[in-house]
């Protein structure tokens, strides 16, 4: 079996693909480095097609040569999506549609990438996928249209799909100074070079941290399971820490860290976290990663990786 990975490059994508060939799996990614990196890949026997998502024949030839696909591939962040939805709503929309045509002719089994951001500022705590979806930026909406499509083509054409809800996934490998970095990359890179951390808003905002290795192993099983289920699943395991939290946490390696608070940003959830219910039917014996130990690994990561010098520019967020 031969796996293929839109957005192989990125934080998700580039942590899939280094297990997936260590699993002895052929593997093919598609992506155009414009947020992922090539040396997210480096010394990984994989192949790679450097290509748009909107180019249908690039898709086409993708498509050709692979038995399953894992469709990471996005244009993340709710900020950038405010800032430039056109440049989400071709990516994450148009370019999932083009996707799905082409898996269509061959039946191929895919898994897509959604996001909890679907549920916007329904307030029902915690979330289960059977609450009102109610996206309140461009990329949640993007989304939630993508989820949609998936979830039609398998029911109009027989497509074997799954659906996952990522919430905010943390981990080695994704880069802490893009514009638009998930929080916990941007903050141990700030406790590392000595700066305070921001804070948009009161700090209260709760989130549900899942570990990459964590979303890896949900992933892969998907390939193993082959179950035909196109309504979501939320990728989290139910551990809401609070922004202030956190920092709390972050003090046990870096006692001297300061925060400092700024206005809240338009299109912020202020809360989400799982009941991961569902998810453990799904897969009951997942082995979970603690936060402080997932810090823990990611903050040694970044030590090892990054500090002395800039990191590369890009890397996609999550949440």
């Amino acid at each position: 079996m031969k796996i293929g990975i839109t957005g192989g490059a990125g934080f998700i994508g580039s942590n899939l693909t280094r297990s997936l060939v260590l699993d002895g799996y052929e593997t093919l990614v598609l992506d155009d480095f414009s947020t992922g990196l090539l040396s997210n890949l480096k010394d990984l026997n994989c192949e790679i097609i450097r290509g748009s998502l909107t180019d249908s024949s690039v898709v086409s030839e993708f498509i050709d040569n692979v038995d399953f696909v894992f469709h990471l591939a996005a244009r993340g962040s709710v900020p950038r999506s405010i800032s430039d939805p056109q440049q989400t709503f071709d990516t994450n929309v148009v370019g999932t549609q083009i996707l799905l045509e082409e898996i269509r002719k061959k039946s191929v089994p895919v898994v897509f990438s959604s996001s909890s951001s679907v549920y916007g500022d329904n307030p029902q705590l915690p979330k289960v996928e059977t609450i009102r979806l109610s996206p309140i930026s461009p990329y949640a909406a993007s989304k939630a249209s993508g989820e949609y499509m998936m979830s039609s083509y398998a029911r109009s054409y027989g497509l074997s799909c799954r659906i996952f809800r990522f919430f905010n996934v943390y981990g080695p490998g994704q880069r802490p100074d893009h514009i638009y970095s998930a929080v916990i990359p941007k903050w141990i890179w700030a406790a590392l070079k000595g700066e305070e951390v921001k804070i948009f808003g009161d700090g209260e905002h709760v989130r549900d941290f899942t570990f990459i290795s964590d979303v890896v192993n949900v992933l892969k099983n998907a390939i193993s399971s082959r179950v035909h289920e196109d309504e979501p699943i939320n990728l989290a395991l139910g551990n809401p820490v609070s922004l202030n939290q956190l920092i709390r946490i972050l003090q046990s390696w870096f006692p001297n860290l300061n925060s400092v608070h700024q206005p809240a940003r338009l299109g912020d959830v202020k809360s989400s976290y799982n009941n991961p219910e569902k998810l453990l039917s799904f897969m009951p014996n997942i082995k979970t990663t603690e936060l402080k130990q997932g810090l823990d690994i990611t903050i040694e990561w970044l030590r090892r990786e990054l500090l002395g010098r800039e990191p590369e520019k890009g890397s996609e967020t999550s949440s």
